[in-house]
């Protein structure tokens, strides 16, 4: 079998994979550029002691690895530091890293949507590289310890040590089960309408008590929904009617691309939100203002 149609099938999964090593989209692409091409090399030498899968998770595994050493963590705002007030002004971060959001299909495969979740993703980023890999081969591949040793050239003791590690770091993450709606739709539509109307009191009505709102690469977070109506009403830029939002999905989760209407009328890209719900209440929203995204999304240059 040639080695585009042994590999070919499995560049998605990998992709992912990458991602939740890097918690970066762009990185993600490049080392799985970058993992192909040294699979592509040594394809003659592939013996088939391990499955082609097996053995490209292999060498991705450790093209994230060496990316990773000389890669700082990749944060969201919350957590950071405290939640802001209502005399913090907004002021841009761009020398830290942010967590990027990625690009999921409603009908990717369900391991996929729940492993890329933004809080998994960004939980993993506080997670050594090498307690990270032990934990997405275990947790989330499903491969054994003696695979996952084999993989990471580790003793099985040494795998069962970190899978330990990393699970108590998590355990917080771990404990909390999001429970979503069966049918996001109602109040999706709702959140639709009522953030093109800018209406605040509709939008925070759907919010939780613990809502938390983020706007990477603004370090800035608000806890509470009368933070973030406070912050919708002194620092959003969007007006009433002025605002049109295309639904994406990013990281198994609902997402938005924001149009502001600008002076000539046209609706042009302001942010990519991210929501995530917990039974019918939105728990969290991460808004991205990284355009670039735009296009990775599918999401039009104007609206």
């Amino acid at each position: 079998m040639d080695f585009a149609t042994a590999a070919d099938p499995f560049r998605r999964e990998l992709l992912a994979h990458c991602y939740r090593m890097l918690g970066s989209l762009h990185d993600a692409e490049d080392l799985v550029q970058e993992t192909y091409l040294r699979a592509w090399k040594a394809y003659g030498q592939f013996e088939g002691r391990s499955s082609v899968r097996t053995w490209l998770y292999r060498i991705a595994t450790n093209v994230c690895l060496t990316a990773l050493d000389t890669r700082t963590k990749r944060p969201l705002p919350f957590g950071l530091t405290t939640s802001a007030t209502e005399r913090d002004p907004l002021t841009q971060d761009h020398e830290i890293p942010w967590l990027e959001p990625f690009p999921t299909d409603p009908a990717a495969i369900v391991t996929e949507r729940e492993s890329t979740r933004l809080a998994f993703v960004a939980a993993l980023q506080h997670l050594p590289p090498r307690q990270r890999a032990v934990l997405i081969l275990r947790d989330v591949l499903r491969m054994s310890a003696a695979e996952t040793a084999d993989e990471l050239d580790m003793t099985v003791a040494a795998v069962n040590s970190a899978l330990q590690r990393a699970h108590a770091q998590l355990k917080d993450l771990t404990e909390e089960q999001v429970t979503e709606p069966a049918d996001a739709k109602p109040l999706l539509d709702r959140w639709v309408k009522a953030f093109e109307a800018k209406d605040i009191p509709a939008i925070i009505g759907m919010f939780a008590e613990d809502v938390v709102w983020e706007m990477p690469p603004y370090p800035q977070w608000y806890l509470g929904p009368e933070m973030v109506a406070w912050h919708l009403a002194n620092q959003c830029p969007a007006v009433p009617h002025g605002a049109r939002m295309i639904a994406a999905e990013a990281n198994g989760q609902p997402a938005y691309g924001l149009y502001l209407r600008a002076e000539d009328g046209v609706f042009r890209p302001f942010n990519l939100q991210v929501l995530e719900i917990a039974t019918d209440r939105i728990t969290r929203v991460s808004s991205f203002f990284d355009l670039s995204l735009f296009p990775r999304f599918g999401l039009p240059s104007i609206a």
